[in-house]
């Protein structure tokens, strides 16, 4: 038994447009979170998804580049304590392609104060915050982007 279809075809300039509803959603601000140690950047991650963002998560900086490089981010949270290159580095690249992101570099160590001597002086702007921090410390620093 072979089945007919029969479809009614409309041109687009016979929609009626005002019978139609858009609500977008709204965006999201892209966090990218950046830490070496996958279960401190996947809480982190947690963390600033619950607290409305889009987030990115990477567990080296080459990685961070990458996602960086294919959709900027708004904020980056990362360890100033990385491998191969460190959080400053890592947050001067990504500001020198993305200039109104927003970064916030991580450390348990505070003989890095040189590292983010150098980046201020190349002219990067980083918000350097001591390990542990708790998550509503860590929200005080944050851009008003959301909602």
């Amino acid at each position: 038994m072979l089945w007919e279809l029969s479809i009614q075809k409309i041109p687009l300039a016979e929609v009626p447009i005002d019978d139609m509803e858009y609500d977008p959603a709204p965006v999201r601000p892209v966090v990218l979170v950046v830490d070496d140690e996958r279960i401190i950047a996947d809480t982190r991650a947690a963390i600033f998804t619950s607290w409305g963002y889009a987030v990115m998560t990477a567990y080296n900086a080459e990685c961070a580049l990458e996602l960086a490089r294919r959709n900027p981010p708004k904020v980056l949270v990362s360890s100033l304590s990385l491998n191969r290159m460190n959080g400053a580095d890592l947050a001067r690249v990504i500001q020198s392609k993305s200039v109104d992101c927003q970064v916030i570099l991580l450390s348990g160590l505070t003989e890095n104060d040189s590292l983010i001597a150098d980046a201020r002086d190349a002219g990067c702007n980083f918000t350097l915050l001591q390990k542990p921090i708790h998550p509503n410390d860590l929200q005080a620093f944050l851009p008003e982007i959301r909602r």
